[in-house]
């Protein structure tokens, strides 16, 4: 098992070590928890003024792409031919 290091900037790490110190935890707690922020807050988000369903909207990702595989399609079909067939009226 191999241990990279991770070269941080002394400022930033004194910066962690003040905020961990003032909120009484640990730099490691600081460090995931602005992390986990960070993704948060870079996750796109929809307007609530474009969600017609905000009431029942739920932005589950897994779930959507769960859902998304359940559709099947019928066999596979030339839709050129069948404008043709549509148009000629058979």
């Amino acid at each position: 098992m191999s241990v990279e290091t991770i070269n941080i900037k002394p400022d930033l790490l004194k910066t962690i070590s003040k905020i961990a110190k003032r909120e009484n935890t640990t730099e490691n707690k600081v460090i995931n928890d602005l992390i986990a922020k960070g993704i948060e807050e870079s996750e796109p988000k929809i307007p609530e003024h474009l969600i017609t369903n905000k009431d029942t909207y739920n932005h589950d990702p897994k779930r959507r792409m769960k859902s998304a595989g359940m559709i099947k399609g019928c066999k596979p079909f030339n839709a050129v031919e069948l404008v043709r067939e549509m148009r000629s009226g058979d």
